[in-house]
């Protein structure tokens, strides 16, 4: 154990923490809903819940599907008050939190996600636009061959990869550092490549969103469904996709000086439509189940930043697609700047948002496979 481990152990619980332990001690008493997820094993495998290591890896190994919620026969209105999907919502929301670099933005983001999320768009589309009226471009907007649907007339291909290249560098390290704190702080241990192998699968496969029995989570009530599911992977792998678009573009130019724009039935092209489809479907339906969802579910007081985190991908995938429909027209200056500095407000709040679950829930999920190969803590073998 390390020295930095230890520092974060020592550290006095947080109110939110506080109700985990409390919540997690009954819970390890009762059982019943050992099959449910990892978060059950995982809990078993302790019998004190002071730790506050513990509690963050045990947090972020939860996925809030509401199956246990539902099932517990001590959740509320019980006096037991068992409600573990919401106490852990609340210690993640404070992982985002603590662990953000710089902290103060996380902070910052947390108690105004969807009012910083657009307003940083706003400004940034702002700059843009006035860049380009500085240019003339907007005022004279391009109908001629040469100039139509070429967006590098409009922003020099350098003066992109800058702008993007700085933004894209400050979200990958703020992540980065970050993700490596929590790593420290759960102190998982070396994994085999079984253990990354099956962490791997299950993150790509969201596979603890089936609710244990693969019939999937609770939304509004008591009845099972894989809507959310579905719309998550919707969401990721139409990011994927976009992400593959780009990464193709960058392929072309630099390697095969291939210029953009390219066609319709280029691979880039598609690789972005079908990407930007499901960042409609995806986050669409996400918003219409966190509007739906029962008020025991989660915590109330993350829906701004979960929200923010909506909105940002459902206008990146809209901005994008009008780009595409409408580059050959006097409207593709407009387009092109609103797109940018959606995008551009995007990857900066990247770090602080919600975005950060699915990094900080693959490292517990790691964690977990490490873990379950390992000696329990209880001296009763190895899984």
């Amino acid at each position: 154990m390390t020295e930095h481990t230890i520092t974060w152990h020592k550290q006095p619980l947080s109110s939110n923490e506080s109700e985990v332990a409390r919540v997690l001690q009954i819970c390890n008493a009762c059982r019943y809903c050992e099959g449910f997820c990892a978060v059950f094993p995982a809990m078993a495998r302790r019998l004190e819940f002071d730790n506050k290591a513990d509690l963050n890896y045990l947090a972020n190994l939860c996925h809030n599907c509401g199956a246990c919620l539902h099932a517990c026969q001590y959740a509320p209105p019980h006096e037991f008050g068992v409600n573990v999907p919401q106490a852990m919502a609340r210690v993640r929301m404070e992982t985002y939190t603590n662990f953000a670099w710089p902290e103060s933005f996380g902070r910052l983001y947390r108690n105004n996600g969807l009012t910083i999320a657009l307003a940083t768009a706003g400004a940034l589309v702002l700059f843009l636009v006035l860049t380009i009226l500085s240019t003339g471009h907007l005022l004279n907007a391009p109908q001629s061959a040469p100039l139509a649907g070429n967006f590098y007339a409009i922003f020099p291909h350098d003066t992109l990869v800058w702008m993007f290249g700085i933004v894209f560098g400050y979200a990958v390290i703020a992540l980065g550092i970050g993700l490596r704190k929590f790593w420290k702080n759960i102190g998982p241990g070396r994994p085999s490549q079984e253990a990354r192998s099956e962490a791997i699968h299950d993150a790509l496969t969201l596979k603890y969103l089936d609710g244990g029995h693969g019939e999937g989570c609770n939304d509004e009530d008591d009845r099972f469904t894989l809507r959310r599911r579905r719309f998550h992977h919707f969401t990721f792998y139409g990011f994927m996709l976009c992400f593959a678009a780009t990464s193709v573009g960058t392929i072309y130019h630099y390697v095969f000086g291939w210029d953009a724009p390219y066609a319709y039935f280029s691979l880039p092209v598609i690789l972005g439509t079908l990407g930007g489809i499901g960042l409609i479907i995806g986050p669409v339906g996400l918003l219409w189940l966190n509007l739906r969802r029962a008020p025991l579910h989660g915590d109330p007081d993350q829906k701004q930043m979960d929200h923010g985190f909506i909105a940002l991908l459902l206008l990146t995938s809209v901005s994008g697609l009008a780009l595409l429909v409408w580059r050959e027209t006097g409207a593709m200056p407009l387009l092109l700047a609103v797109h940018l500095g959606i995008v551009m407000a995007f990857f900066l709040t990247m770090p602080y948002g919600k975005f950060a679950h699915g990094f900080f829930r693959g490292a517990a999920l790691l964690k977990w496979s490490i873990e379950k190969r390992q000696p329990n803590n209880l001296g009763l073998g190895s899984d």
